[in-house]
């Protein structure tokens, strides 16, 4: 990626975050990003820490989650 390309990028994230934040301050805004990045790490560790556990019977957490999202779809 060249030098202008970033930069372009660059200013259309910033465009996107200036549309989405809206009328509210940047300060508070932070906030808000700031607690959906932990949550998506948070997230994203306890998957990884599950699968690690679950790799002994051979099973992914994700398909854990499917196969109880089928069950309650055909109750």
């Amino acid at each position: 990626m060249g030098e202008e390309q970033k930069k372009r990028l660059e200013q259309q994230l910033w465009n996107i975050a200036n549309e989405l934040r809206g009328k509210m301050d940047a300060d508070e805004f932070r906030d808000y990003i700031l607690g959906f990045i932990f949550y998506k790490y948070l997230s994203e560790k306890i998957e990884d820490f599950a699968n690690n556990e679950l790799l002994q019977d051979e099973i992914l957490y994700t398909e854990l989650k499917e196969d109880k999202e089928n069950k309650i779809h055909q109750v």
